[in-house]
């Protein structure tokens, strides 16, 4: 078993009808776990690599009803360096 996160990012918080569905969620043969961030607006799933592709995992939340999701980089890129100021 390979275990990977990904992260989504959505924009409208979810209803209690998807939260109901996105908890359904962890029926599926290698879905692991899923955790929120409310302030975030953030959706982690961890998952089994060997049983699912991202792709599909983003295919599920999706069908759960949460729309407009973004998946984001789990580790954040680094901010530009400001240009040195002109001597």
């Amino acid at each position: 078993m390979t275990q990977v996160e990904i992260l989504f990012r959505y924009s409208t918080p979810p209803t209690e009808a998807v939260v109901f569905a996105l908890n359904d969620m962890r029926e599926v043969y290698g879905i692991r776990r899923l955790s929120f961030d409310s302030a975030a607006h953030t959706l982690r799933v961890e998952y089994d690599a060997t049983r699912l592709t991202p792709a599909a995992v983003a295919k599920l939340v999706r069908q759960a009803g949460l729309h407009d999701v973004e998946e984001l980089p789990m580790i954040p890129t680094p901010p530009e360096p400001e240009p040195a100021p002109a001597a």
